[in-house]
């Protein structure tokens, strides 16, 4: 999450308002432009992520079906997916049934037992697949929202940038309100491969490990064995609960590191 909050520094320009003559900020607020960016995204993401953190585990149990829970209704992903493995797996513990005593334990059996490394990259192809989507339709949600709310009612959602008063930005409210809808619809979109890979990443932990070895084969699995409204979207609801909350943050957040560090 951190990593794609970072990518929000990529998103378009702020609409302005009209530019008074002679003015415009010095030259030195364009020095470490990028880097800027990158710690407002940064602490965007670690909001984010810190307000969803145990909804998270809840999901991976649902994803999974979890029999203790049958009641409840690019390069960065590359670089950390080793991680996110080891994270899903400790995750999918419950008590009395620990497979790993510990993060070290976790690596030494995967690596053992799954095959080395590649055993790490379970579901790799999903999540690749799955970010295009849930990336673009959220950012162009969040732009789209955006850029219609301040070109229609510039004076009920907008104000001035506190860093910039030539440049509108939305209200805290209202940015919450479109981060929150461009997370669901982003998640709606997406949540199949989300899954799917969850099931994957989880690997001999489940018994029918192997009729999903590959990412056709998991889809093809949870389809024939759940359908599509209890398998291929099983904890949708649960993960709205968690998306909205940490795409709003994120996009508040940093809309007001933008101004924090004057990048508008």
């Amino acid at each position: 999450m951190a990593a794609a909050a970072a990518a929000l520094a990529a998103a378009e320009p702020t609409p302005a308002m009209p530019q008074a003559a002679g003015a415009g900020g010095p030259a030195a607020r364009r020095d470490f432009y990028w880097l800027r960016s990158f710690l407002a995204g940064g602490i965007a993401g670690c909001c984010a992520k810190t307000t969803v953190a145990p909804l998270d585990r809840v999901k991976v149990l649902l994803q999974a079906h979890n029999h203790h829970y049958k009641h409840l209704g690019m390069t960065a992903v590359i670089c950390t997916y080793p991680l996110d493995m080891v994270r899903v797996r400790l995750a999918f513990q419950v008590k009395g049934e620990h497979t790993y005593t510990g993060i070290i334990h976790a690596f030494k059996t995967i690596y053992a037992k799954e095959g080395g490394f590649l055993g790490f990259y379970r579901g790799l192809m999903p999540t690749i697949l799955g970010m295009a989507p849930y990336a673009g339709v959220s950012f162009f949600t969040f732009g789209t929202l955006k850029s219609v709310g301040l070109s229609h009612a510039p004076t009920l959602l907008g104000r001035p940038s506190s860093d910039n008063p030539n440049v509108l930005v939305l209200k805290t409210h209202i940015n919450l309100l479109c981060g929150g809808v461009a997370g669901a619809i982003a998640q709606t979109i997406s949540y199949p491969f989300d899954v799917t890979r969850r099931r994957m990443q989880l690997g001999t932990v489940l018994p029918e490990f192997e009729k999903c070895l590959t990412m056709r084969e998991t889809m093809k699995y949870v389809y024939g064995h759940h359908g599509i409204r209890k398998g291929l979207y099983r904890g949708l609801s649960l993960n709205y609960i968690r998306c909205v909350p940490s795409q709003a943050v994120a996009f508040t957040t940093y809309e007001l590191m933008k101004q924090f560090f004057h990048l508008n």
